[in-house]
């Protein structure tokens, strides 16, 4: 481990992919990111909003997710670009933990793999919080790194019976179809979308998809529905015009509705984000109750700033202590 840990203000350590690899499986994402919103639900944290900023000539942008953690010490910043090049786009994110203490910067790190699972911890800590407790049955859209990274921190909250997947990708793939059923016995795959959510309990969209892969009428039941965010403009996982007829939550109340693509959209049509039931902080805190479920119940999350400066405070502290 860089000895920089151990030497107060001197220059930061620099963590690359591997090293974090390597660190995740003992890091404690839900710990953290429960902490963190119990912090911001005490106003000792502060979550700004997050900004786009573009680069000239249309040759891409990044976004700067910011926080700070007070009771901790520390505040921070990730940078996400997207590179327009020929071909596929660079996409990276690194994060730069800094101390309030004395303004000096305790560390800089690879943030992709740390953002795929601070999403899926946080995803999961939602469905610990909003699911019925007697529910059984999950499913899953999607089945890239981010919808594996859900099911890994999903599958122990509830006794599922069943835990189906569908990706249209995943017919003709037998390698990731052998890397799901790793994960868990009780994972199964669906042929179809509509085979997938029959009556499912709770369905996490993990997509990257910039335009709605759920249709409602295919649930048969209320269930609860979760999205995460993508770089496409105005991405949004579920029809906008459907967010009237549910039970509204997500990470950050005063941050959220001003980025998720269907709260956007819903909101130039007439819905309103005081329609929101409650956030992440409201719920660990007590402060909102759960969806009755007389109705769906959806759950939207953006990614936030405080969410990559928690995780990388628990990464800093997890490395400087094994150092």
């Amino acid at each position: 481990m860089n000895e920089s840990l151990n030497r107060g203000a001197e220059a930061p350590v620099v963590v690359g992919e591997e090293e974090v690899r390597a660190a995740l499986p003992k890091l404690d994402v839900r710990g953290a990111l429960q902490r963190m919103f119990a912090s911001l639900a005490r106003a000792e944290a502060v979550q700004p909003l997050q900004t786009l900023t573009l680069f000239p000539q249309g040759a891409g942008d990044f976004i700067t997710y910011l926080g700070v953690l007070s009771e901790e010490k520390v505040f921070g910043a990730k940078l996400s670009p997207y590179i327009a090049v020929p071909g596929a786009p660079v996409i990276t994110a690194w994060t730069a933990l800094m101390s309030m203490q004395n303004g000096q910067p305790l560390m800089w790190c690879d943030a992709t793999l740390l953002t795929t699972e601070r999403t899926a911890g946080t995803t999961a800590l939602a469905v610990d919080y909003l699911a019925k407790k007697d529910s059984t049955r999950l499913a899953v859209i999607g089945s890239g790194a981010v919808a594996l990274a859900h099911l890994r921190h999903t599958a122990p909250l509830r006794a599922w019976e069943s835990i189906r997947v569908y990706s249209p990708r995943l017919a003709n793939d037998a390698a990731r179809q052998a890397e799901l059923r790793a994960i868990d016995p009780r994972i199964g795959i669906a042929e179809t979308s509509a085979e997938c959510v029959r009556d499912a309990d709770v369905v996490m969209l993990c997509t990257s998809s910039g335009t709605p892969v759920l249709e409602f009428g295919d649930l048969t039941k209320p269930a609860l529905v979760t999205s995460v965010s993508t770089n496409v403009a105005r991405a949004h996982e579920v029809d906008p015009a459907a967010l009237p007829a549910m039970d509204v939550y997500c990470d950050y109340r005063r941050t959220t509705p001003s980025s998720a693509g269907e709260m956007v959209i819903a909101s130039e049509s007439g819905w309103s984000p005081d329609a929101i039931h409650g956030d992440l902080a409201e719920l660990v805190s007590g402060a909102c109750s759960a969806p009755s479920y007389e109705r769906h119940a959806f759950f939207r999350s953006i990614g936030l700033g405080l969410e990559d400066v928690a995780i990388a405070h628990a990464l800093y502290l997890q490395l400087r202590e094994a150092a």
